[in-house]
């Protein structure tokens, strides 16, 4: 059976509907049905030079494998006209329902996967609706109370005990509760999703030195080293917790299979400064595959030819795998 995956084309002003006509510009081996606006596509690809075949969609009818430029679209309605690169808080809602639309149809199993193009999440929180980003919309539309951010690139992957939270609020966020979920999440997800029977997963402490034994801070000693040893216990492979500025050498690295950091800006410009552009986002933890680009809107290049949908297509190649 070819797999039928959703891709949501993100802020409309921004590069998202970009890289979908890029990444679409080529063949794969399943149906890949994008969420967006017709208008809007049509406009971006006349100023793209690009000229996409669009197919009509029928829920309900069997997969074809995706020719290069098809453009299957469920086209949904958008309050105001979309200039590239100046956002528009009265589109934010439009946004907002791409996301319901691929939820409700990987919910279902009309689609094996979801792939989103950036968002905007300032402009969604403008608009009334609080809104921290991906990760916790879609845990929360789902129904989950821990989702698990990774980013992979290459044989790197690396996790979050915390995502979208101001480095203030970090260390209150650091429970006995949110570590243990996490690395579990993460090692399930590794025996799971990607077939490693026994994973190694590598913790990084919060603070400087991993605490200094509480010289630098205690967070390591009452709650991070206490929770590593519970999981240890209970038979999973870890190591940690190491300072972070140490934790991602290539020897701390040999033979780890995912590093868990404690947050955002921790983990992710290490991944970042090596792949950046070519990585993927995953959402672990939710009961469908949710997989993304590494970067933002780049609302100064929306339009202008020179987005790079690298790592659109590294999601896609990466949801297929985790769908499968």
């Amino acid at each position: 059976m070819i797999p039928r995956l959703v891709i949501t084309s993100g802020e409309p002003a921004g590069i998202g509907p970009d890289v979908c006509l890029g990444a679409l510009a080529r063949a794969w081996p399943c149906e890949l049905i994008v969420v967006g606006n017709r208008a809007v596509f049509e406009a971006r690809a006349a100023s793209l030079g690009r000229t996409p075949r669009f197919l009509a969609y029928a829920p309900g009818s069997a997969a074809t494998a995706q020719r290069a430029n098809d453009l299957r679209l469920i086209d949904l309605a958008i309050t105001q006209p979309v200039v590239p690169g100046r956002l528009d808080v009265r589109n934010a809602r439009y946004v907002l329902a791409l996301l319901d639309r691929a939820v409700d149809g990987c919910r279902t199993g009309e689609f094996q996967a979801m792939v989103t193009a950036p968002l905007q999440k300032s402009v969604i929180s403008d608009c009334g609706v609080p809104f921290l980003g991906h990760t916790e919309y879609l845990a929360e539309k789902l129904g989950v109370r821990h989702p698990v951010m990774m980013l992979i690139a290459g044989k790197l992957r690396v996790a979050l005990v915390t995502t979208h939270l101001p480095l203030a609020q970090v260390p209150a966020a650091i429970t006995h509760e949110s570590v243990t979920a996490t690395v579990r999440i993460v090692h399930d997800a590794l025996q799971t999703r990607w077939r490693i029977a026994k994973p190694r997963v590598l913790v990084c402490g919060l603070n400087p030195h991993a605490g200094e034994r509480g010289h630098l801070g205690d967070e390591e000693l009452r709650v991070i080293t206490p929770a590593l040893a519970a999981l240890r216990n209970a038979g999973l492979d870890i190591v940690g917790p190491l300072p972070a500025d140490t934790a991602f050498t290539a020897h701390a690295l040999e033979g780890i299979d995912a590093v868990v950091a404690m947050y955002h800006d921790q983990g992710l410009p290490v991944l970042k400064a090596r792949s950046f552009g070519a990585a993927v986002n995953v959402t672990l933890g939710l009961p469908i595959v949710r997989t993304s680009v590494d970067h933002g809107t780049a609302l100064d290049l929306a339009g202008s030819g020179r987005a790079d949908p690298s790592s659109l297509a590294a999601a896609i190649d990466a949801a297929l795998t985790l769908s499968a």
